[in-house]
């Protein structure tokens, strides 16, 4: 084999692993389906989170919203904000997310770091899009979202106990202060 041939089969395999490792990191979690039929000019606009599994990016935030626009690259802009009473200080991150395969499924890429993607899949919809269950690639990662700074109670409850089932550890779940 030549040189030139076995640099080229090397820089496959690691293009093959890394595509492996980078779409992992977009997946469903196993047993897990993302909303079907999801229209995105709906879920556009502002959401406030109330419960999260706690993302260290997130620690110690109140008043959690997120807020996604439409990008002129078709895709969606992301802006995450929420309020560390500890500095009096508000923290932002800003991303953009895609859409992993066809856009009536709830199934997106999301970046704030460069070119690494995490999953951002919407598991559970309302239908007029009033709240949802969102998860990441894995069960660590699992957001509570609704459209008002209030959230019906007996609708978390039924979101958490949905949660529950999906295999989520909703007991580790954080309740975010909206107030």
């Amino acid at each position: 084999m030549s040189k030139s041939t076995r640099h080229l089969s090397l820089r496959l395999l690691v293009n093959s692993f890394v595509g492996l490792l980078l779409g992992g990191c977009v997946a469903l979690p196993d047993g897990v389906e993302a909303v079907r039929g999801f229209q995105l000019p709906s879920y556009l606009g502002t959401w406030y989170e109330f419960a999260c599994l706690d993302p260290s990016f997130e620690r110690g935030l109140s008043r959690v919203t997120a807020e996604y626009r439409r990008r002129e690259d078709g895709g969606v802009q992301v802006v995450n904000r929420g309020f560390n009473a500890r500095t009096g200080q508000w923290k932002q991150a800003n991303g953009r997310a895609y859409f992993v395969a066809d856009p009536q499924l709830a199934q997106l890429k999301v970046s704030f770091f460069g070119p690494f993607y995490g999953g951002y899949n919407v598991i559970a919809l309302d239908a007029d899009y009033q709240w949802a269950l969102v998860c990441g690639p894995n069960r660590d990662y699992l957001w509570i979202l609704a459209r008002q700074p209030q959230l019906d109670p007996q609708v978390q409850a039924r979101l958490i106990k949905m949660a529950d089932s999906f295999g989520f550890s909703t007991r580790k779940l954080i309740l975010v202060e909206q107030g």
